[in-house]
């Protein structure tokens, strides 16, 4: 697996006044821009061919990473003309992709990824039998309910308070906002109708071709000013 996408579209409205200048990936967490840690994690990882896509204040992220030289990977970009969510910003950056797995990220999460256990997973994504793996943390304060359950392990199925789980599994997780993914998980999404990620990914649970496996390590998902706040604590105590 030799490349990623990494998701940028979005308002970050829940940390104005910040975004009302700047794009939520370039907000600065532990002295340089969210986006930069993924980019730099990645290129230690190898993976060096990396699409972008953007939309509010988008043009600031072209400008600020460029075709991503400076860090030895190649960066292109998926301008969006209003945020079309997760799904179908992927499906509208999959000709800047090659056929086969990527690592695909959202911008504004910060984690020491496992680059091994996603390497690994990359290989078993046939394209038809299994179509992603994700990444699960505990269900953070935020939002205790999670999003899905192991069916059994490493299968999952999405978290709905209407359905029980077949196994008696009671304990939920929560998406970490880090999976990789075959191209043909998106093979039913429209370029044009908005649509999130948890679309495909739910349809593609219910015929168990998504694996998770759960996260053992620092995560804090940067939506908020609390949880930035958090996140530049940490990274102050842990340089």
């Amino acid at each position: 697996m030799k490349q990623a996408m990494i998701l940028a579209a979005g308002y970050g409205k829940r940390l104005r006044p910040l975004t009302e200048h700047t794009p939520k990936p370039l907000i600065i967490a532990g002295g340089k821009p969210l986006i930069v840690w993924h980019i730099e994690r990645l290129a230690a990882a190898g993976i060096n061919n990396i699409v972008i896509n953007h939309s509010w204040l988008g043009e600031q992220i072209v400008a600020t990473l460029q075709d991503g030289e400076q860090w030895g990977v190649n960066i292109q970009y998926t301008p969006e003309p209003r945020p079309l969510e997760t799904a179908t910003g992927v499906k509208r950056a999959l000709p800047l992709l090659q056929p086969s797995p990527f690592l695909l990220v959202s911008s504004d999460i910060w984690c020491p990824w496992p680059v091994k256990a996603l390497m690994h997973a990359s290989q078993v994504l046939d394209g038809d039998q299994r179509l992603a793996h994700l990444l699960l943390v505990d269900n953070p304060p935020h939002h205790p309910q999670g999003d899905m359950y192991f069916d059994p392990k490493p299968y999952i199925q999405p978290n709905k308070t209407d359905i029980t789980p077949s196994n008696g599994q009671t304990s939920s997780y929560t998406y970490s906002g880090l999976a990789v993914v075959h191209p043909r998980l998106f093979s039913q999404c429209s370029t044009e109708q908005p649509t999130p990620l948890r679309v495909p990914l739910h349809q593609a649970m219910q015929q168990r071709k998504v694996t998770a496996e759960r996260l053992h390590a620092p995560w804090f998902d940067v939506g908020t000013h609390e949880r930035l706040n958090a996140l530049e604590t940490y990274l102050a105590q842990n340089p």
